[in-house]
């Protein structure tokens, strides 16, 4: 029980629902939105402050208690960093779309498509892989705000 005197929900149901989430919002992006650079604008910080408060926090804590998972923090850091290096594109891209070609809108659409199938990928294997750990006790130092309040 936590402090209020509720049960808390496992950690690994906790980081499905926020990747939940985050699937929803790039789908609703990528179906078209009128205003791509502000949803693209708030996805993106959403999914950033994600994995930030996930590398930052979450996964040191899950390396104290399971140094076993070393190799697989490791990688999942590096899905990180691939798909920081896509948000900036996306970021990029969606800055120009009020005057976007069709060209560069589909430029668009294919980021965001590639970003959807990176994340789904990610989002899987990070469920799997870390899920039990977390559930059989990670402290929260703090990170669980970051990684499963997710802001828009």
């Amino acid at each position: 029980m936590d402090e209020t005197g509720s049960h808390k929900i496992a950690w690994s149901r906790q980081l499905a629902d926020a990747h939940a989430t985050l699937r929803a919002r790039l789908r609703d992006l990528r179906d078209g939105s009128d205003d791509l650079l502000t949803h693209c604008l708030g996805f993106c910080s959403a999914l950033t402050t994600h994995h930030e408060g996930e590398d930052t926090g979450l996964f040191a804590e899950l390396v104290r208690a399971r140094p076993d998972l070393a190799a697989t923090v490791a990688a999942l850091r590096e899905d990180h960093r691939l798909i920081a290096d896509i948000i900036g594109t996306v970021r990029d891209l969606a800055a120009e779309s009020e005057e976007a070609t069709s060209d560069r809108r589909a430029a668009i659409q294919r980021e965001l498509d590639g970003l959807a199938a990176i994340m789904e990928s990610h989002f899987r294997y990070e469920e799997r892989a870390i899920g039990a750990a977390l559930d059989d006790g990670v402290e929260d130092t703090g990170w669980s705000r970051p990684v499963f309040a997710l802001r828009t």
